[in-house]
């Protein structure tokens, strides 16, 4: 069916389109105006993240699954390979419902997406196993933790790697996972419009430890050496400033496009307050021990109702097993606490309610879809537990074992 004005019978619907714009008489009609979305609106930026990823979600739950398959039974380096392959593909629609498959794993539901997720942004933050230009690790992000700065390599903009990492980091941000940290705040405000010629940036934000020393030398009032100055000079030859944002133009147009077409991005520029959650520094993408200790669930002592000859155990059993638990968390490092995060949930977000089981099995097991982490009740030496503990945390990217 033509659905054109064109050809219409001019007294006929062209007409009728004609009065509901002018208005019967003429005059004109007062325009209609779309209510302001809610997230506008919400005080807290993670109530308002939180808002606008449902509701976006939402609208798209019907939309065609978008579906990533991996063999864990791969090296590191095809699971990489996998990972940028999915985030090539063109023309996606990245706020469809994600479905994941772990080949060699009986997991399934949100606890493998949250894995898949996971698993992305932290090859992304620590580096891809793929040789981009003589190397066994492929960085897109160098320099120190909070002055991150794209990659100068041509090879990975002509690879089209940042318009991947893009779409990585919104589509983690959409679906509420793990964010990439450290970040130079000058690449975040080129990233959200702010001209890099204005862009205030610190010598910790040049990644090259020579050519830092070098700049440093301007500094303060003392005379230079005749070697100092042709160090400068040299420098100064092949340095094209401002250098650090003036060399990364692309990667930043790159990586810009990838978040755009997650469709994050008018939630970005209205509320600059939410970016900080996007690119947070490093010490607010750390767990903290009292935190992560006040989100557990710990397992209580069984009604007759609840008793499970099987499975139960006595509450002394379950006081020391969490009393070796809370101590492990107490005095872990960031990383490991990352771990078991990853280990107990899928993911390194810190979630409420986070389950404890005291359960009669070999070694601890974790539900990710449920967020409960099941413990043996064997354990009658902190050292023992702590050590079995981490060699089952290690083993994050090798998969689950449960359903």
């Amino acid at each position: 069916m033509d659905t054109s004005l064109e050809g219409r019978d001019s007294g006929g619907s062209a007409g009728v389109l004609e009065e509901c714009v002018a208005g019967p008489s003429g005059t004109s009609a007062p325009s209609y105006k779309a209510p302001e979305p809610e997230w506008k609106n919400i005080h807290d930026p993670l109530s308002a993240a939180l808002h606008f990823r449902k509701k976006l979600l939402e609208e798209q739950e019907r939309s065609r699954p978008l579906c990533f398959f991996v063999d864990l039974h791969d090296s590191v380096v095809d699971r990489n390979k996998s990972i940028v392959s999915f985030y090539k593909a063109p023309k996606v629609n990245w706020a469809s419902p994600l479905h994941c498959t772990l080949e060699g794993d009986a997991a399934i539901g949100d606890g493998v997406n949250r894995h898949f997720i996971s698993m992305s942004i932290c090859a992304l933050q620590r580096g891809f196993h793929m040789n981009y230009g003589n190397t066994d690790v492929t960085l897109l992000f160098e320099g120190q933790p909070d002055h991150l700065v794209p990659c100068t390599s041509q090879v990975l903009v002509d690879s089209d790697l940042f318009l991947v990492a893009g779409r990585m980091v919104g589509h983690a941000f959409l679906h509420g996972g793990p964010a990439l940290s450290g970040i130079s705040s000058a690449v975040v405000d080129v990233l959200f419009g702010a001209s890099p010629e204005t862009t205030t940036i610190t010598l910790e934000d040049c990644p090259d430890i020579d050519q830092r020393l070098t700049i440093s030398l301007l500094e303060g009032e003392k005379e230079l050496s005749d070697e100092d100055k042709a160090a400068v000079w040299a420098l100064a030859d092949v340095w094209d400033l401002p250098g650090v944002l003036g060399r990364t133009a692309k990667q930043i147009k790159q990586f810009r496009k990838g978040i755009r077409e997650t469709g994050v991005w008018p939630l970005l520029t209205e509320r600059r307050d939410v970016v900080q959650l996007m690119y947070p520094r490093t010490k607010d993408a750390g767990v903290s021990p009292e935190i992560l200790l006040d989100q557990i669930v710990w397992p209580h002592e069984n009604t007759h109702d609840e008793e499970d000859d099987d499975e139960g155990y006595p509450l002394e059993t379950k006081c020391r097993i969490s009393g070796f638990l809370r101590h492990f968390v107490e005095t872990a490092s960031q990383q490991a606490l990352k771990e078991l995060l990853r280990f107990w949930t899928g993911w390194e977000v810190l979630s409420t309610d986070l389950q404890l089981e005291v359960v009669k099995s070999n070694a601890p097991k974790a539900s990710t879809c449920f967020k409960c982490l099941r413990i043996p009740g064997h354990y009658t030496d902190y050292k023992d537990f702590s050590y079995n503990l981490q060699a089952c945390i290690a083993t994050c990217d090798t998969g689950f074992g449960l359903i």
